[in-house]
This record gives structure tokens, C-alpha cells and sequence, in this order.
């Protein structure tokens, strides 16, 4: 496993490079690009076609910088500065514990006073730059693709709020012994939060814009999904946890030309640094599993990643408003519910049977598509034409 990408760095060329980078982190920031890169493509096809529309939106030119601006620029430039130049001088600290320092009240005064004041004169340089003797206001075109950077930065700030709620609803015992850090440790991380937390947060900011909803769904579908299968990437890599349940069983006849890791694998030097010492093996990350478990997030990585093109093909021959977006419910509802048959996850007890939280969810996903099906083909119908 790489905990980190100076790990995987190092496995594949043989040079050792200190970089700050974990690999869970990596790959959850090229799921969001990915995202975003796929949802762009979905809004410039659609507003081609007609189906979406750019908005205007008045905008005063040549005002000069408010006092607002320069306390806000001040203190965006502290804050860079106190913990940049604490990181350049202590380097090795910030390699081994990121963590650690960019929680911490640690800095460097001298950096905070010197980035605040440049990004004061930056601001200032700008202002008159722009100011004009009387400001004018105008209107400006803003396409939807425009906003998908807004989206996104909105969707990752929702999205880790709500995966860092919904791990810590299905780990309460961790919570209660350690809240402070349950509550702000960049580990333990619900895919499915924050896969409901960011949608609802990014149809709220379509809808202030103007953006239909229904063809903003369908646009960013293919990207949720290609996004949860490289998220899951990370996550085999790293070897967060999130692995399954324990494998004993011998590799099947018709299943002997793969790789054993992907019938069963003990995921040493996992990044929890959970089982057991590795012989021979110094310094952190030294652990692996007793026993090999199914590597559940290498078959969601190729299940979702798959599922992501079978999308992306079918985007086009859909008319209806909604559809794709309910066919996405279907296929991420169906895909997690079986998988969690082999995975490790906390279970609940209702009614004298066990089940996951993901377990629920997925079946609320699935009957959610099987609804959406029935609604947008009706609304569809009723309206008879694609356009909403």
C-alpha cells in the first residue's frame, strides 16, 4: 500500500521524494476534477443545444476597493503566510505529521505580516487598475459552465462536511472517546455523505443561477460516478479501511489468470496502520492484516469506472429531463448494496436483522431512480418537450 504518494513515487521509480501528499487525497482531488471536468462538457453540450441558457447578472465596474476588500485580502494573506512560511522551515514536521501542522496554531509571524501586506498592495494595485472616475454598472453574460468552479469548490466543502457527519453517526463509540479529533482528523470519510451533502449543495447554487435542475442532474451523473470510482482508487491504494471482509476462500479455477491481491489481500502498510507488525518492516505505516479480505475498493473502482462509460454512451439517446440522473440512482443504489455483502462496515440491528448504513441508503438510491423514472417520464409527457 502508499499511504502516501512519496510512497507510490518510490515504488515505481526507486527515488524517495518528501511531499506532503496523501495518496487518499490525491486521488479524492482528481475525483473532483474529474467531476468537474465531465459536468462542463454535459453544461456546454446542453446550452448548444438549447436546452440551458445563459444568464445576466449586473456587475458594477470601476468601484474602487472598499475596506471590506482590504481586511479581507489582509487577513486571506495572514493566515497564507503565517502557515506557508512555517512549512518552508519546517519541512520535515509537515511531511511527517500535515495533519498535525495545519490544525495546530503553529506559524510564523514574519510570513503572515509580509503575505498580508503584499496581498493588501495587491489588492490595492488592482483597484485602481479598474477604478473608473464614475463606476458603471453592466451586464454580464454568465454561462453555465462558467459556474462549474463555484461547483465544485462548493461541492468539496459540502462534501467533506457531510462524509465527515455521516462516518461519525455510523461510528458513534469513536465520536464520544475523541470528538475533537473524529470531528476535524481528515480521516474517516463516508463516501455516500458526501456524495448527498455535495449534490444538494450544488443543485441549491444551480438553482440561485438559474440552472435547471433537472438537466443539471443529468449533466453531472456520468461525473458522480466516474468520480466515485477513482475516489475508490484511493482508497485500495491507501489502504484507508474500507476493505472487505475476511477471505480465507481459494482463488477459483476460472479466476487463475488474475492476480491473487485481487481475490484476497492483507493490504500491508495500510495508512491506518491496522494488524499486525510486518517482519523486516521499520518506521510507520509497518502493519497488515492477520488475515487477507476481499479488496472491495478495487471492485468498486472497476464497477463504477465502467459504469461511468456505459453512462457517458447513453447520455445523448436520452431525451427526457431527469432520466439519466435516475438511471445513475439505480446503478450506484445496486452496486453498493450488493457489494456490502463483502465489505466491513458497522452494522445497526432493527427489527432483529443487520444492516449498514450504506445498506439503507442504497436502497433508498435505487427506489429514489425507480421513482425518478416514473416522475420525469410522466412530467415529460405531460410537458412534450425536453426543455424545463
Amino acid at each position: 500500500m502508499y499511504p502516501t504518494i512519496s510512497d507510490l513515487i518510490n515504488d515505481l521509480t526507486g527515488i524517495y521524494i518528501p511531499l506532503p501528499v496523501q495518496t487518499f487525497g490525491f486521488f479524492l482531488a482528481i475525483s473532483f476534477l474529474c467531476a468537474a471536468w465531465t459536468l462542463s462538457l454535459e453544461l456546454k453540450r446542453k446550452e448548444k443545444e438549447g436546452l440551458l441558457k445563459p444568464v445576466l447578472k449586473k456587475k458594477v465596474k470601476g468601484k474602487p476597493a472598499s475596506t471590506t476588500d482590504y481586511a479581507v485580502s489582509a487577513s486571506a494573506g495572514f493566515l497564507i503566510g503565517w502557515k506557508l512560511l512555517y512549512v518552508i522551515t519546517n519541512y520535515s514536521e509537515f511531511v511527517n505529521d500535515t495533519q498535525g501542522v495545519i490544525l495546530s496554531s503553529k506559524g510564523n509571524l514574519f510570513g503572515g505580516i509580509l503575505i498580508g501586506a503584499l496581498s493588501v498592495f495587491m489588492r490595492y494595485r488592482e483597484s485602481e487598475k479598474n477604478k473608473k472616475e464614475k463606476p458603471v454598472t453592466v451586464d454580464e453574460k454568465i454561462h453555465p459552465y462558467q459556474l462549474v468552479g463555484n461547483m465544485t469548490v462548493i461541492a468539496a466543502v459540502a462534501g467533506i462536511i457531510g462524509a465527515k457527519i455521516f462516518h461519525n453517526l455510523e461510528n458513534i463509540d469513536e465520536l464520544m472517546t475523541d470528538p475533537v479529533d473524529a470531528l476535524l482528523s481528515f480521516s474517516g470519510l463516508t463516501m455516500y455523505g458526501g456524495l448527498i451533502c455535495g449534490a444538494i449543495a450544488v443543485i441549491w447554487f444551480g438553482n440561485k443561477n438559474n440552472i435547471s435542475w433537472y438537466h443539471l442532474i443529468d449533466c453531472a451523473a456520468p461525473g458522480l460516478m466516474l468520480a466515485y470510482g477513482t475516489g475508490r482508487v484511493g482508497c485500495h491504494l491507501s489502504g484507508d479501511g474500507d476493505w472487505g471482509i475476511v477471505n480465507l476462500s481459494p482463488k477459483p479455477d476460472r479466476l487463475s489468470f488474475l492476480p491473487d491481491w485481487m481475490w484476497s489481500y492483507h493490504y500491508p502498510h495500510n495508512v491506518i496502520s491496522e494488524g499486525i507488525p510486518i517482519p523486516g518492516c521499520e518506521g510507520r505505516h509497518c502493519m497488515m492484516l492477520p488475515e487477507p479480505v476481499f479488496p472491495t475498493p478495487f471492485y468498486e473502482a472497476v464497477i463504477c469506472i465502467g459504469l461511468f462509460f456505459v453512462l457517458w454512451s447513453i447520455r445523448k439517446r436520452i431525451l427526457i429531463p431527469g432520466i439519466l440522473f435516475s438511471v445513475y440512482l439505480i446503478m450506484n443504489g445496486t452496486e453498493r448494496f450488493f457489494i456490502e455483502k463483502i465489505r466491513v462496515n458497522t452494522k445497526y440491528h432493527i427489527s432483529g436483522n443487520e444492516i449498514t448504513q450504506a445498506e439503507i441508503i442504497s436502497v433508498c438510491l435505487f427506489i429514489a431512480g425507480i421513482a425518478g423514472l416514473y416522475f420525469f417520464r410522466k412530467r415529460f409527457k405531460e410537458n412534450g418537450k425536453a426543455t424545463v
